[in-house]
C-alpha cells in the first residue's frame, strides 16, 4: 500500500487552507485599503471646504474692515452737503473748499466700496428706506419715495445706513 495519495490529499488541503487563509486575508487588507482611501477623500474634501470657507471669511472681512470708520464718517459727509446746500448762492473760497472736501471724502469713501442710496422717485424698498411719514402726492405714484430727509449708503452692497424717507400714500 502506498501513502503517496493520502499525502498529496493533505497537501492539497493544507494548500486549500492556506488559500483560504490568503483569500482572507487578501480580502481584509483589501478592505482596510478601500476605508483609508476613503478616508483620504473625505479628509482632503474637508480641507478643502475649511480652505475655502477661511478664504471667503477672509475676503468678507478685507471687504468690510472699514465698515466703523467709514459709518463714522456719514455724519461728516451729512454736515458738508448741509453747509453745501445752505451756502448754495455764494461762489467764495469756503464754498468752493467745502465742495473740494466733500468731493475728495466721497472719492476715498467710494474707493472703499461705500455708494449712497438716494431714491427720490423710486419705490420704497424696507430693505433699503426708512419711511419716516408718508404724504399724499399727485406727481408720484402710490408707494414711491417723494423726498429724502437723509441718504442711505451701502457699504459693498450691504447696506450701512438706511435711507429717510418720505413716502406717498394712495389717495
Amino acid at each position: 500500500m502506498t501513502t503517496e495519495p493520502i499525502q498529496d490529499t493533505a497537501d492539497q488541503a493544507a494548500d486549500t487552507d492556506d488559500t483560504n487563509e490568503l483569500a482572507v486575508a487578501l480580502e481584509a487588507a483589501q478592505a482596510e485599503l478601500a476605508k483609508l482611501r476613503e478616508d483620504s477623500l473625505r479628509e482632503r474634501a474637508d480641507l478643502e471646504n475649511q480652505r475655502r470657507r477661511l478664504e471667503r471669511e477672509r475676503d468678507m472681512a478685507r471687504k468690510f474692515a472699514n465698515e466703523r470708520l467709514l459709518g463714522e464718517l456719514l455724519p461728516v459727509i451729512d454736515s458738508l452737503e448741509a453747509g453745501l446746500a445752505v451756502a448754495s448762492d455764494g461762489t467764495g473760497a469756503l464754498r468752493d473748499g467745502m465742495e473740494l472736501t466733500l468731493r475728495q471724502l466721497l472719492k476715498v469713501a467710494g474707493d472703499n466700496g461705500l455708494t449712497a442710496v438716494n431714491p427720490t422717485g423710486q419705490a420704497f424698498n424696507p430693505e433699503q428706506h426708512q419711511a419716516m411719514s408718508m404724504v399724499h402726492s399727485d406727481e408720484h405714484a402710490p408707494g414711491h419715495v417723494v423726498q429724502v430727509f437723509q441718504k442711505g449708503w451701502l457699504l459693498n452692497d450691504r447696506l450701512l445706513r438706511p435711507a429717510l424717507v418720505v413716502v406717498s400714500s394712495e389717495g
